[in-house]
């Protein structure tokens, strides 16, 4: 078969010619071997990073590992899809017969780079819809986490406000209205003490602490309730509130762990995506002047 070859003609030497110097049949079949490529890739390091961990104790790879292996084969999957996709394009892409050498590298590499743009944008619009539903997910329990541990650590004392607070529905005038009507004796109604409860150690835990009056309070509570003296509820209060403000620095432990983790990986997406960029375009320039000497 003729190869193609793009040609002046005798246009004059400041008459710009009629036909592109872009090749995008080139560009489109680089791009579509390289994001094939990246996907073959993906799947091999997903299995690799899955045989590496394991849910019993001991039998894992470390963090610290693991964020580097996988760091690793971010740049090892650009490498390898980059220049195949940057080379395909090279190769095929039409010979410019009239240009001069610094033009041809020029197009060469813009081949290859927009090859690499466009494998880029492919991959992206495959796992958009999986990865955004992903992230959504993680933001959700970052913000949903504090209220969700407070009404775990109560154990069902005040399931119905801790319910309420964790869809975001906690009224803080609910608790001062029960302050207004809080009496030396407390009430006979077991649901509606354990939603006060639960409403005073809701408005404690966004407050950072809970006040001496509503220790004191929830003492009382607990002790008509219970049976108990009042110095064993208020002990048993205590370690209630110990347990809840031990829940939310576990889960902001856990909120500020995943930040640093989504942070690494934007700053390792980006180093490979670059390193992607610069193989794609020196691989479509290979491609090129090979293409130029057959």
């Amino acid at each position: 078969m003729a190869s193609a070859t793009v040609r002046r003609g005798d246009t004059g030497p400041n008459v710009e010619s009629s036909v592109s110097a872009l090749t995008w049949s080139a560009v489109l079949g680089g791009a579509f071997a390289a994001a094939a490529v990246s996907l073959l890739l993906a799947m091999l390091g997903t299995g690799i990073g899955l045989s590496s961990v394991s849910a019993w104790t001991g039998q894992s790879v470390s963090g610290t590992t693991f964020t580097v292996g996988a760091a690793i084969w971010l740049i090892v999957i650009q490498w390898l899809s980059s220049s195949m996709g940057g080379y395909i394009t090279g190769r095929l892409r039409t010979k410019w017969a009239d240009a001069s050498t610094d033009e041809v590298f020029f197009r060469d590499t813009a081949h290859g780079f927009l090859s690499w743009a466009v494998s880029t944008v492919v991959v992206v619009a495959l796992v958009a819809s999986g990865a955004g539903s992903a992230v959504t997910g993680v933001a959700r329990t970052a913000g949903s986490a504090v209220s969700t541990v407070v009404g775990s650590a109560t154990q069902g004392a005040a399931q119905g406000a801790a319910q309420q607070g964790a869809q975001g529905g906690f009224n803080p005038s609910s608790y001062y209205v029960d302050t207004l009507f809080r009496t030396g004796k407390p009430g006979e109604n077991d649901q509606d003490a354990k939603v006060e409860a639960g409403r005073i150690l809701l408005m404690g835990a966004r407050n950072g602490s809970i006040s001496d009056s509503d220790k004191a309070y929830l003492g009382q509570l607990v002790a008509a309730r219970t049976g108990m003296s009042q110095e064993d509820a208020t002990k048993r209060v205590n370690e209630v509130m110990g347990q809840i403000q031990a829940a939310e620095e576990k889960a902001r432990a856990a909120a500020e762990q995943a930040r640093k983790v989504a942070a690494q990986t934007s700053f390792f997406l980006f180093f490979s995506m670059l390193v992607g960029a610069f193989v794609a375009s020196v691989a479509a320039a290979l491609g090129g002047r090979q293409r130029d000497e057959i």
